[in-house]
């Protein structure tokens, strides 16, 4: 697995040279709340939102290297210095690297779908692994995701729907500025079905455990130790 590097401010480090958890208040100073994107792709809605938002700090997570790096040239060219950019594994990252509670908001857009039944466990939105993602919201904070594969969106939704202390709304069409990734614009164009979910997180309480995910093997440390495939975003 390639070694995780993290930039921010136009100045890039190996996460093996920092403590863990991460220090991201002083990484990225501010009193803003925190966006999380993960699986950014090539960056249209992360960098878009940070450049109309520059209160809000933003945290991206990416594990493919060119879309990492490009996004990161992005960045920097623009002079953004709210956001702050990881290429890593994400379930890694969110188990041992990402403190809980420190999103308003968590952006999950077509992720890889791994259609095949021994491969779901991969999946971000699984019984296994879903806790990992919304714990990372703060209270009233909101997970936003879309999939074009709509089988998983459909999965995705009756996940999010069984965890205690979340409401979940599905749009029924489009968001209302439009689409948020390259390939969301492109499916839109051909008239794909595309699922649009809100997960909020509802109250102050401790997340729980997803009740259907209680007997597993935290999908975390099974993906860092091996697979190390992640949620590369097709976006």
């Amino acid at each position: 697995m390639l070694p995780m590097i993290l930039w921010a401010r136009g100045e890039e480090r190996r996460l093996a040279d920092l403590p863990a958890p991460l220090p991201l208040a002083s990484l990225l100073p501010g009193d803003g709340p925190w966006e999380v994107e993960i699986g950014f792709g090539k960056g249209r809605e992360l960098l878009r939102r940070a450049q109309a938002l520059p209160d809000r700090r933003f945290l991206g997570i990416e594990m493919v290297s060119r879309y990492y790096r490009m996004v990161r040239d992005r960045a920097a060219r623009r002079g953004l210095r709210n956001l702050l950019l990881i290429r890593g594994e994400a379930l890694y990252l969110l188990a041992v690297a990402i403190e809980p509670g420190l999103a308003a908001a968590v952006h999950v857009y077509f992720p890889d779908p791994w259609p095949k039944s021994r491969h779901h466990k991969r999946r971000l939105v699984d019984p296994e692994s879903v806790d990992l993602v919304l714990r990372l919201l703060a209270p009233d904070g909101t997970l936003y995701f879309a999939t074009d594969f709509v089988e998983y969106g459909d999965e995705a939704e009756a996940i999010l729907r069984e965890q205690p202390g979340i409401v979940v709304e599905r749009l029924p069409g489009a968001w209302p500025e439009g689409p948020r990734t390259n390939y969301e614009a492109k499916y839109e164009r051909e008239g794909r079905s595309i699922v649009r979910l809100l997960a909020r997180r509802d109250g102050t309480a401790e997340l729980p455990l997803h009740p259907a995910g209680k007997g597993g093997v935290l999908v975390a440390a099974r993906t860092a130790i091996g697979d190390a495939g992640g949620e590369a975003a097709r976006t």
